[in-house]
């Protein structure tokens, strides 16, 4: 064995940060070697969490990397607890308190959120491992503290990233930044467009996505920000352009063209919650025409996401519903176009500089690998992708 290194380290045991630190001060495994004065070798079985180095070695890394010996490795107890508000809530409406519930913990500013996994919905809280369990679950309500039992390491969770929006492609993104920061999660919460503002304002989430267009100026988002937002002490980045429009079943049986259509006797709508940037649509479309939601057939029947909306359609339970293109082209439905939208991300720029890879997130986000996967989704245009949207008034 080389006499750089010592016992076996056992991964439960020891948190080893060796391999993040060194690529995010641009060495290579040789390079640092090399300064080190050890070997390669020893480096990646150190990285591989083979080897925990001898006192010297650490020492002599640490100094290579200009941090602290316990920025590279320290003890994880064999239990670890973190206490943090919880968001949402924790009972099924009509079951028993569980007494163990998966959760996702988010570091916010100087705030800890706990919020429940299955808020994910149906299939995403099947995919997203948790971060903890919840384990006093009795009369936990929303808002008060809680006590999580960690199943992830600390760094992890502080790397994480929590979006507001109503973008499922937002963990596609995710997953293109986890590739190059392996540590690094994005989770998405669906929310609709004011709720998810309102989640930034609270402090809850460091992202939120919107798409509200505003017919007066001809623009998308920014006029709602400057009537919501104090200061320039956010920035309002681009994901991208969608089409918005009618959601109807496959061959547009009932010929449903513009929102007049909609007060047919024999239609009956899927709508989206009051905030959203669906309803908001449906809603001018209404008053441009004429309309009033109360002659419209399932005008307060909820669904909660785009793909909810595709999927009421989908199994006949629903004729249409406003909702993005890729939603329709999911589902193999007929789709007709109202307006073009820009979904927008709107991010504090104290984030930006306390987060340790939120950065690295809207890096991605222009990124020609993303783009490409985007483009192929089909709905997107990503020729605006990554602009920067000033909320002063010029």
């Amino acid at each position: 064995m080389n006499s750089s290194v010592q016992a076996d380290m056992s991964a439960p045991q020891f948190s080893n940060r060796l391999k993040a630190v060194r690529t995010e001060r641009g060495f290579s495994q040789g390079e640092l070697a090399n300064r080190a004065g050890i070997t390669r070798q020893a480096v990646s079985s150190i990285e591989s969490n083979l080897y925990l180095p001898a006192t010297t070695v650490a020492l002599q890394l640490a100094s290579v990397l200009a941090c602290r010996v316990e920025d590279l490795f320290s003890l994880i107890p064999s239990e670890e607890f973190v206490e943090g508000r919880l968001i949402g809530n924790l009972r099924p409406q009509g079951k028993a308190q569980p007494r163990s519930v998966r959760v996702k913990v988010s570091t916010v500013g100087k705030h800890t959120f706990v919020r429940p996994v299955n808020e994910l919905g149906d299939q995403l809280s099947f995919a997203v491992p948790a971060d903890g369990y919840l384990t006093d679950t009795p009369g936990k309500l929303s808002g008060t503290t809680v006590r999580v039992k960690l199943s992830r390491d600390r760094e992890a969770i502080r790397q994480e990233i929590s979006v507001a929006g109503c973008d499922p492609a937002i963990f596609l993104l995710g997953e293109h930044l986890r590739r190059q920061k392996e540590k690094t999660s994005v989770v998405g919460w669906n929310m609709g467009s004011m709720a998810a503002l309102r989640a930034l304002q609270r402090g809850e989430v460091h992202v939120a996505g919107m798409h509200l267009f505003d017919p007066a100026s001809g623009d998308s988002n920014v006029p709602f920000l400057r009537r919501s937002l104090k200061g320039s002490g956010y920035e309002v980045v681009t994901f991208a352009t969608w089409e918005e429009g009618f959601l109807v079943r496959p061959g547009n049986p009932l010929s449903i063209r513009t929102a007049t259509d909609l007060a047919q006797l024999t239609v009956m709508l899927v709508n989206r919650e009051e905030g959203s940037g669906a309803r908001l649509l449906l809603d001018q479309q209404l008053r441009a025409s004429g309309v009033q939601p109360t002659r419209i057939r399932g005008y307060d029947r909820i669904a909660s996401t785009h793909f909810e909306v595709a999927r009421t359609i989908a199994k006949g339970l629903a004729d249409v519903g406003i909702g993005i293109r890729s939603a329709a082209q999911h589902f193999d439905l007929d789709f007709v176009p109202v307006q073009t939208t820009r979904y927008d991300l709107v991010v504090p720029k104290a984030y930006l500089k306390s987060h340790p890879t939120l950065t690295r997130l809207f890096e991605t986000l222009v990124s020609r690998a993303f783009r490409n996967e985007i483009d192929a989704l089909g709905g997107y245009d990503t020729s605006e992708t990554g602009k920067i949207h000033s909320l002063r008034v010029a």
